[in-house]
């Protein structure tokens, strides 16, 4: 590009060096015809200037500067002078034509550049912007399907075919995953409903024996003693299997039912069960109902088990506060340290303390649901400030709305 417009520059100068010199000869000859007839010709400063010489010269070429009174400047001009006999008459015939500065070429010249410059700039920038559209655009509208699959639906995905192998190759590996995530999807559903089918049965039949057991008329202290034991493991199990298969169907997204539900109302149902059947007191603070929009059931689940494990892990004779706000649901029951490992507190499995109803889930659970409509569980241990006794509280809150 620079070497180009060297090029054009002195291209240029000498193009117009000899167009001056043909139209400065074609002055020159219309002087020399205009003599012929007038001999009294004027001079026309500083263009054309005609004198009378006794001495012949031949025609000469050269620059020269002149001052240019309506300019006010010194200006470049391009002189050709010569004689001729005219009429008997010789006369030196000098004209002259007025030089384009070389500044002026270059400038006029950097500008048609720039010009051409940023007309090919934005030529090509709209040329690609528009290839790329095109190039991309069946790469984006299968962005869009891939986005919007559902693992739940049993049509297979549609991707739309490109012009670049690379794009089908990689519809084509897209097909085949999402095809294999919806059959895994499908057997992981069906294995969920056949092991809850299959466990719960023989169950059933072991919770009957045993009862049929505890009627027997020759029954033992001893006997007694263990068809308890037994009765207390399968309600275990049978409890522990329910909420691993709840935890699978929250996983896989089997709950699809939201309606707007006050948090507030089902807390205070639960708190009702359980002073029915505990002397358990609740203090309840707050009054805003605290709307939102979740399943129902997974909504009662949730609630029920912050309640049960304040109420299983609560010191006697405390009460259990309930904090209700405009966005979280902060639980409380009395403790008198906090928990070993508290970042473990809602893995699955995970048990502090003595308790053998408690399967190690209903935490987990929780912060499964809270996972599934992107609330913040969370878990604190604050000092119970007005007592003398080494006692404080277990916290923990759910912020359903950041």
């Amino acid at each position: 590009m620079l070497l180009s417009g060297v090029a054009l520059y002195f291209y240029t100068q000498s193009l117009l060096q000899n167009e001056i010199e043909e139209e400065l000869l074609s002055t020159k000859d219309r002087v020399e015809h205009l003599l012929q007839s007038n001999p009294n010709i004027q001079d026309i400063p500083p263009v054309i200037a005609i004198a009378k010489s006794k001495i012949q010269q031949k025609n000469s070429l050269k620059d020269t500067l002149i001052y240019d009174p309506l300019q006010d400047e010194v200006e470049l001009f391009r002189q050709l002078s010569g004689t001729k006999l005219i009429n008997g008459t010789n006369y030196r015939i000098t004209v002259r034509a007025m030089v384009i500065e070389s500044q002026q070429i270059l400038l006029a010249i950097v500008f048609i550049f720039l010009l051409l410059i940023v007309l090919a700039f934005v030529f090509l920038f709209y040329l690609n912007r528009s290839r790329n559209a095109k190039l991309w655009q069946p790469f984006f509208n299968n962005l869009a399907r891939i986005k919007s699959f559902n693992v739940k639906s049993d049509e297979p995905i549609h991707l739309e075919e490109s012009d670049i192998l690379e794009f089908d190759e990689l519809n084509q590996e897209v097909a085949h995953l999402t095809s294999k995530i919806q059959v895994d999807y499908r057997n992981l559903k069906q294995f969920t409903e056949d092991v809850s089918h299959e466990i719960q049965t023989p169950l059933a039949m072991m919770q009957a024996k045993i009862e049929t057991g505890f009627n027997e008329p020759d029954l033992s202290e001893g006997q007694y003693v263990m068809l308890s034991a037994l009765q207390d493991d399968i309600r275990r199990l049978k409890n522990l299997n329910k909420r691993l298969i709840l935890l699978a169907k929250i996983e896989n997204n089997q709950f699809t039912q939201e309606e707007e539900i006050s948090i507030k109302n089902i807390v205070v149902e639960i708190t009702g069960n359980f002073r029915e059947l505990t002397d358990t007191v609740f203090e309840l603070k707050g009054n805003t109902p605290l709307q939102v929009k979740m399943d129902p059931h997974l909504a009662q689940i949730l609630c029920t088990n912050l309640i049960s494990n304040a109420v299983k892990y609560t010191i006697e004779n405390q009460p259990i506060l309930i904090k209700f706000t405009a966005k979280s649901l902060q639980i409380c029951n009395a403790g008198v340290q906090e928990l070993k490992d508290a970042t473990q507190v809602f893995d699955r499995f995970y048990k502090e303390g003595n308790q053998k109803d408690s399967t190690g889930l209903g935490l987990s659970i929780v912060k499964k649901i809270c996972e599934h409509y992107g609330f913040y569980p969370s878990y604190s241990f604050k000092n119970k400030a007005d007592s003398t006794e080494n006692i404080g509280f277990h916290c923990f809150e759910i912020k359903f709305f950041t």
